[in-house]
């Protein structure tokens, strides 16, 4: 049985990453450079100011997750544990999860959302005795 990693591979990484430093670098510095001195008076920056620029986004902002922002970012496991969940459920609650689902995110794919309570109706009961309390 051939190992997974071999030594080319083993080399071959660590080139990979060299590579996309490098290559992450320049476009921060051509953009930076292209851009920021016209659009807000800044100066122009070096390839290894650049780089720390993209290192720094990637701690503060992530290291890129995949998938979309929001509830979707969640990635594909979520979608399996919902499917999984509606599986497991009888006509009865389905036809109930759909009924709130529908009654939160509206018709439709786009929805109405004129009308959206989005704590549900037990919400809009509290909401008058809160402001009576705040009074």
């Amino acid at each position: 049985m051939r190992p997974y990693f071999n030594r080319k591979k083993l080399f071959f990484i660590p080139l990979a990453i060299v590579a996309f430093g490098a290559l992450a670098g320049l476009v921060v510095m051509t953009l930076w450079n292209a851009l920021m001195p016209v659009i807000f008076h800044l100066g122009v920056i070096t390839f290894w100011q650049a780089l720390g620029i993209f290192v720094l986004c990637k701690i503060l902002f992530g290291f890129g997750k995949g998938g979309h922002g929001g509830w979707r970012g969640k990635g594909p496991w979520m979608r399996g544990r919902m499917e999984e969940r509606f599986k497991n459920m009888t006509p009865e609650e389905r036809e109930k999860f759909k009924a709130k689902w529908e009654e939160r995110c509206g018709h439709g794919r786009w929805g109405h959302h004129h009308d959206y309570a989005p704590f549900g109706a037990e919400w809009d009961k509290k909401a008058p005795e809160a402001e009576q309390t705040a009074e």
